[in-house]
């Protein structure tokens, strides 16, 4: 089950800037709609909704969240076996291999590229199969 705007939206249109799939659309001021065929439930329209008009698919209103309250990856390079999933479920692109001139994945290790395009969505943390990668707000990680 998908997020959802419910009538307290005004149409700001915060959501429709943050999504990183497109998945919401509407006219400004007026209530918006999210495309549940392309929503990957990441929250990050409820995180950036001043109105609290995003309900989670629990059903719950959806608090809006400060940006620097954000989650964001941090990689255990002792554990990780650079398999690349992380790098292949990201939504919005922002992990690469630290290593650009690595053939394969296994040549390279993850980390975080480009940090203020992270959602935090979690998606790289639960693909990990090794337990690699662990969430913490954005503003206990250096950039």
């Amino acid at each position: 089950m998908a997020y959802s705007i419910n009538q307290d939206c005004q149409g700001c249109q915060a959501c429709v800037r943050n999504c990183p799939t497109q998945a919401i659309s509407g006219v400004r001021r007026e209530v918006h709609e999210i495309d549940s065929q392309k929503c990957i439930d990441c929250g990050t329209c409820g995180r950036v909704c001043p109105y609290n008009a995003v309900n989670e698919p629990s059903g719950t209103i959806a608090q809006r969240v400060k940006r620097a309250d954000w989650y964001r990856p941090t990689f255990d390079y002792r554990t990780c076996i650079s398999c690349g999933l992380c790098l292949t479920i990201c939504p919005v692109s922002c992990l690469d291999l630290d290593d650009p001139t690595a053939r394969r994945l296994t040549e390279g290790l993850p980390y975080l590229k480009v940090p203020l395009a992270c959602v935090g969505c979690g998606f790289c943390e639960s693909v990990c199969s090794v337990g690699a990668i662990m969430l913490v707000p954005r503003s206990s990680v250096n950039d």
